[in-house]
């Protein structure tokens, strides 16, 4: 059975290695990226089952990334969860499958991309 891809988007180094190491125990497939330029490209190349996207990053932010999912059709039904230290309430009317609130535990962070994935 194929590993469940996710495609881990955070700018600060600490954070995105946390991360990844949670998610990789968990038993997915782990690609990362540390801008929104990244990761434009890795979805390009070969869209994950799922994106964690962090919204406030250098170069292109996470809220183009955002926009450029919902316009592609090969890319605007993966579902997204978002970490970001914004409140979920200030996010009205994106296409998020989840918003986490930093700081977020790995396990936190572990449920909400298998329950994303379940939701499909």
């Amino acid at each position: 059975m194929r590993q469940p891809s996710v495609l881990l988007v955070e700018d600060h180094d600490a954070v995105r290695r946390l991360f990844d190491a949670a998610l990789t125990s968990a038993g997915f497939n782990v690609r990362q990226a540390s801008d929104g330029l990244e990761a434009l490209r890795a979805l390009d190349s070969d869209p994950p089952d799922v994106v964690v996207l962090d919204l406030i990053m250098p170069l292109i932010d996470g809220f183009a990334v955002l926009r450029e999912l919902g316009t592609h059709p090969h890319t605007r039904h993966i579902p997204i969860v978002v970490v970001t230290a914004i409140p979920a309430a200030d996010l009205p009317g994106l296409r998020i499958a989840c918003t986490l609130t930093k700081p977020v535990m790995p396990a936190t962070l572990v449920t909400a991309v298998k329950r994303c994935l379940a939701e499909r």
